[in-house]
């Protein structure tokens, strides 16, 4: 373990373009790692020495993972990145559904007292787990009787019997230390950052969101009401599927229906066509539903890994585990809307004034023109912004701006990053920025009955414009483009000065 902490070589595991943070991210893993108790400590060590001798540090870093919830976690989120090394992003994608390694006898005595003698006598145990995640084990269970196999809300579920979502011996003191650990980490990133003279992004604020994140994540009373929220939201989508929850659910057991299924990654024997469907769906899924919903608060997916998404059997989208959710208010995507009307129309001081309503705290305005300006300016001569540059844009306000933006849409920003990837390996040629448009027209047509009726002011839609936003781009586009071709032409004519006459 000591030649293991020392010869820490992070390349792999940080993309090139990011190379500057390798020193950083080294440092902050091997803080975390020393400020274990011992007895974690020698946990690793342990698992460290089984392996062979000549093992790689791929190999030596996916055991470390696994004895880490929230490493676990990190690793789940960066298994899909395109931009880690192929044989990196295989051994993180294992700790998306792993073999259980937790025994069935380990969990046993908590699942009776937990459902008490009655509901454990009317079910059956499978012999062993189904799977394993960072923080639970998954056991399936049958019914003794038939008539017992009823969710929730009192309707027959599709298959006999259900699982169990139990938490692991002793995860939750685990994940206690760790959290405590990495408020400590998150101090350190900031001041690293400055004596190496890079770019801090705030770290402790971000860490801070996630590390109360995922103390939710042993909370199972807390999922089973995502659960039940989730089932309300997608409720009429014929194409995606929420697992029903079943009635003797506890605080500390999750009971539901059993999905049967593999992961959207794995489908191999799906056409093309098949494959582009199912991105599709994903997409519409998990960004533009609860983006382009009306509600003053929109449900999200906070850990959209592989390993949470499945195709069912009647090839429907199964979204899975919902301890980590995450809610976008309805100012937040009005003022998105502004901003990319802002960038539709090149105007710039619409822009910066959609972000500064975004930060939760106000930023350098005249900075943020000067990164607003420059973002417009790379865009292809004749295209106009979409996904893609919004997205990135977004991410260069809060490097190089040190905007603040709310914890909840910091949260919706590491999902897309997490479907991005999740997408690619699904099908190459589907990409969000092509299916979000197509599935913003959809909620437009959807809402022209209601606009007619509307106050013109009114942005009670999903697609969050009013009808006077609509007018104003209508009379503005005009004047954007023309504002886009001369900027275009003082471009040209700097880089192309005419030649000087002789004298």
């Amino acid at each position: 373990m000591h030649t293991f902490l020392q010869d820490f070589d992070i390349s792999p595991l940080v993309p090139e373009e990011y190379a500057e943070y390798r020193p950083l991210v080294a440092e902050a893993m091997l803080f975390f790692i020393r400020h274990l108790s011992y007895a974690r400590l020698m946990e690793i060590l342990s698992a460290q020495n089984r392996l062979p001798a000549d093992a790689n540090l791929i190999q030596r870093l996916g055991t470390l993972l696994h004895f880490s919830p929230t490493l676990h976690k990190l690793g789940q989120l960066l298994a899909r990145n395109q931009r880690l090394a192929p044989a990196l992003r295989e051994r993180l994608q294992a700790l998306e559904s792993m073999e259980p390694i937790t025994p069935l006898f380990s969990i046993t005595p908590s699942i009776q007292r937990e459902l008490g003698n009655s509901t454990f006598s009317d079910i059956r145990l499978a012999e062993k787990p189904l799977a394993e995640a960072s923080v639970a084990v998954v056991v399936p269970f049958s019914y003794h009787s038939r008539e017992k196999n009823i969710d929730s809300s009192g309707s027959q579920v599709a298959h006999e019997g259900g699982v169990l979502k139990v938490l692991k011996p002793g995860i939750e003191e685990r994940l206690e230390e760790e959290l405590e650990i990495w408020s400590a980490v998150s101090v350190f990133l900031d001041e690293r950052s400055k004596e190496l003279g890079l770019t801090s992004p705030h770290y402790a604020e971000t860490l801070g969101a996630v590390r109360d994140l995922l103390f939710n994540e042993v909370k199972l009373d807390q999922e089973q009401r995502n659960l039940s929220a989730a089932a309300k939201f997608y409720a009429g989508q014929e194409s995606t599927k929420i697992p029903a929850l079943l009635p003797f659910s506890t605080p500390h057991i999750t009971a539901m229906e059993r999905v049967f299924g593999t992961k959207v990654t794995d489908n191999h024997t799906l056409s093309t066509e098949g494959r582009k469907d199912l991105a599709s769906t994903i997409i519409d899924t998990l960004i533009a539903r609860p983006a382009c919903s009306s509600e003053y608060t929109a449900m999200f997916h906070a850990d959209p890994h592989a390993g949470n998404l499945f195709i069912t059997d009647e090839n429907r989208l199964a979204v899975l585990d919902w301890s980590l959710v995450g809610y976008l208010g309805k100012r937040e995507r009005e003022l998105l809307a502004q901003l990319f009307f802002g960038a539709l129309t090149f105007d710039l001081s619409r822009i910066v004034h959609a972000i500064e309503g975004l930060a939760s705290s106000r930023p350098d305005h005249a900075l943020l023109y000067k990164i607003a300006e420059a973002a417009l300016r790379r865009l292809h001569p004749h295209k106009f912004p979409g996904f893609d540059w919004l997205l990135k844009f977004l991410d260069e306000a809060k490097l190089s701006a040190q905007v603040r933006f709310p914890r909840d849409l910091l949260l919706f920003r590491k999902s897309v990053l997490t479907l991005e990837g999740v997408i690619a390996d699904v099908c190459m040629n589907c990409q969000i920025g092509k299916v979000l448009p197509v599935s913003a027209a959809h909620q437009f047509f959807h809402e022209l009955l209601n606009r007619s009726i509307c106050s013109p002011l009114s942005r009670s839609f999903g697609t969050h414009v009013s009808n006077f936003d609509l007018l104003s781009l209508y009379w503005s586009l005009p004047m954007g483009v023309g504002r886009r071709s001369w900027d275009l032409m003082e471009s040209w004519f700097a880089e192309n000065p005419p030649p000087s006459n002789p004298p």
